[in-house]
């Protein structure tokens, strides 16, 4: 009997196995592909969840000084307990509705690193990794969010296999040059970004990536440059757009420049002045020389001033500088406008409405005007409701308030996200065809 006893002790818990419920599939997350360009989209699915169940998706990266970036939404699972990220919209988190790219261009210091910084690489040869996570229930933005239920890691490139990156020592021209793969030629880019000076070489890595021969040309505070941006010489440009030019794996006869900032305005100078260059993208430019006085020859555009007394500083010590930049329709400042009607090449001006670092909305106009008092219809404007000032490729986190590099304080930029995330989409595919039509 105790032997009888025994077997059935050692039964009960295989009836008590059949009596539960089979156990629910683990959720599981793709995010695909799992590596590829920086400027293109990722598709995002989970499956296994319960129909109806709420869960957080979280995007956690490291920028390469370790400086943490998070983002995160809420979704519900659909009736099959799946979910997809390009047709479910987001209820809540960093942003809503239905954004396929949202957890990238939504990334943000995270609450216990510095404000205002942006993730930007330094270094285009290792790619972003960007940790995709699944929580259970909904979880505010900052707050703990639930248990873990599915996580995938995804790897952003911002150059593509066979690109190669040559650093220039060119006579006094200095940068990096980015070719595509294969035998060329290639049309031929010049791209400058703004007064944070230095190397910036991401939007030139992807350029190539693209198929143009891209040069990253720095302007100041770089190598042998000038530390800071006192006057600058048109001549160094020149360098730069003769050696493009030159380059056997370059497709001539001209080459085009894609500028943001004060390299847009150095953009339109290059087109008014030098007939290698037939092609010109102006982002958030002014249609005036400004801060560093022009020099080119005998010729000088003066720049226009800031006006320290017109920056405005929120509570929070957010400095709002739309309003200090000297006014260029004032006859006085007639100097320093760019005379672009003397250009032979394109124009495409590209404006955030909103952008808040100064009016470049106003300035696109003014350009706009110049060119056609002058019988020229030689250009493009692509101009963005609720986007911001600095319009980079595609799935860039937007930054509203930036640290600037040069006065050490966190400055509006403008902008409303989701608009501005829209913003990039849309002029990197129109930038690029651009620069096909009037380089080849």
């Amino acid at each position: 009997a105790a032997m009888w006893r025994a077997l059935v002790a050692a039964a009960a818990p295989a009836r008590a196995l059949l009596r539960t419920p089979p156990a629910r599939r683990a959720a599981s997350l793709a995010v695909s592909p799992a590596a590829g360009p920086a400027d293109e989209r990722v598709e995002t699915r989970v499956a296994g969840l319960s129909p109806g169940q709420p869960v957080t998706l979280r995007a956690v990266a490291a920028d390469d000084r370790g400086c943490l970036f998070q983002s995160c939404a809420h979704y519900r699972a659909d009736s099959r307990g799946e979910l997809h990220l390009g047709t479910d919209a987001s209820h809540g988190g960093d942003y809503t509705g239905v954004e396929p790219m949202g957890l990238f261009w939504s990334l943000a210091p995270a609450s216990m690193e510095k404000p205002y910084q942006r993730l930007l690489p330094r270094s285009t040869g290792a790619p972003l990794k960007v940790e995709v996570l699944v929580h259970q229930g909904h979880s505010p933005p900052g707050a703990m969010p639930g248990p873990v239920v599915a996580k995938a890691e995804v790897q952003r490139l911002f150059t593509a296999p066979g690109v190669r990156r040559i650093r220039l020592k060119e006579g006094v021209v200095r940068g990096s040059l980015f070719l595509p793969p294969g035998d060329g030629p290639f049309p031929g880019v010049i791209d400058m970004y703004g007064d944070e000076g230095g190397l910036i070489e991401f939007r030139s890595s992807l350029l190539a990536t693209r198929g143009f021969a891209a040069l990253s040309l720095p302007y100041f505070d770089f190598e042998d440059l000038p530390r800071v941006m006192k006057e600058l010489k048109l001549e160094y440009f020149e360098e730069a757009a003769r050696f493009l030019q030159r380059h056997p794996k370059v497709k001539g006869p001209g080459v085009g420049v894609i500028g943001t900032g004060k390299g847009a305005e150095l953009a339109l100078s290059m087109i008014t002045f030098l007939p290698e260059v037939v092609a010109a993208v102006s982002i958030s430019g002014c249609s005036s020389n400004t801060i560093a006085d022009l020099h080119y020859g005998e010729m000088t555009l003066p720049g226009l001033r800031f006006d320290m007394k017109k920056v405005s500083v929120s509570d929070s010590g957010v400095f709002d500088i739309f309003e200090a930049l000297d006014d260029p329709t004032n006859p006085a400042n007639s100097p320093s406008v760019i005379p672009i009607e003397k250009a032979e090449g394109h124009f495409l001006l590209v404006v955030g409405e909103d952008d808040r670092m100064w009016k470049s909305s106003l300035y696109a106009e003014l350009a706009v005007r110049r060119l056609r008092q002058h019988g020229k219809e030689n250009f493009e404007l692509l101009s963005y409701p609720g986007a911001g000032h600095r319009i980079d490729p595609p799935s860039t986190p937007f930054c509203q308030v930036a640290l600037d590099r040069v006065l050490g304080v966190p400055v509006l930029g403008g902008g409303e996200s989701k608009a501005h995330a829209h913003a990039q989409e849309h002029c990197w595919g129109k930038i690029q065809e651009f620069l096909h039509l009037h380089l080849g």
